[in-house]
């Protein structure tokens, strides 16, 4: 490979260039898919590591290079061991990213407007509500029980199944596309300390639902009749009708 220049003494090649870049991607990759997680510090400093390891093979310091690259497996070794499960969702995100998945699932603007009709009559009502909006992450491997319904989402449908007398009223249903594809469903509870003594259960099981997809949740209190929404591993809470109307809309409308 012919040589392009000299960083000191160091010959770089087109190839070192090439190289370099595509290892900087997916370090900037790997660290926009673990944003906010507790794998992050760790995976910055086996990024360390294997930067040192490679500083070590440029300048051919062998003691110290072969150091690095046995202390760089080990910690990749104990990386995997602790953190199976933010692996196991970043693959998932992976395998529901556009480019493997290019089927993008819409939500109509008359869907979002039946949402919003919906939570309307439910705090009249004094009723609570617990509806996710998915987008490409799957949500099969997360979500627990749940009855099929199949029927395309209209507020008298949400209405129903969340009045306080009909049997699907606990837990949430999932929104996919234009249709109701399941009810009565249990979502996983956010593990994060700082919202166990804020919020109630179906709060917490909207934020959790979103901390390892893309889901979108809305949470209707049965207590306060305050509208949240949940996306992202965050909730806003206290949002009018019309506020969460836009906001569905515009998350909704994103190219992802």
């Amino acid at each position: 490979m012919v040589k392009l220049f000299n960083i000191y003494f160091i010959p770089v090649t087109l190839s070192d260039i090439v190289d370099i870049a595509i290892v900087a991607l997916l370090v900037y990759i790997a660290l926009r898919l673990i944003r906010g997680s507790r794998a992050r510090p760790m995976l910055i400093g086996l990024i360390v590591i294997l930067f040192g390891a490679l500083i070590a093979y440029w300048l051919d310091l062998k003691t110290i290079g072969w150091l690095v690259r046995r202390l760089a497996m080990i910690w990749a070794l104990v990386f995997i061991i602790l953190f199976q499960t933010e692996i196991k969702d970043i693959l998932t995100r992976l395998g529901s990213a556009g480019i493997f998945n290019p089927f993008r699932i819409r939500t109509s603007e008359e869907t979002i407007k039946a949402i919003k009709e919906s939570l309307r009559q439910l705090r009249e009502m004094r009723a609570g509500a617990l509806i996710a909006i998915q987008r490409k992450t799957p949500l099969s491997g997360v979500v627990v029980g749940g009855k099929s319904i199949g029927a395309k989402v209209t507020p008298e449908l949400i209405v129903s199944i969340f009045s306080p007398m009909t049997p699907l009223h606990d837990g949430g249903i999932i929104i996919r596309g234009d249709k109701i594809e399941s009810a009565a469903c249990q979502f996983p509870l956010t593990e994060d300390e700082h919202y166990r003594d804020i919020f109630g259960m179906r709060h917490r099981a909207a934020i959790g639902l979103t901390e390892n997809s893309d889901v979108v949740v809305v949470v209707l209190s049965e207590e306060t009749g305050n509208v949240s929404l949940a996306i992202r591993g965050k909730i806003y809470t206290n949002l009018s009708l019309d506020e969460l109307e836009r906001k569905l809309a515009a998350i909704l409308s994103e190219k992802r």
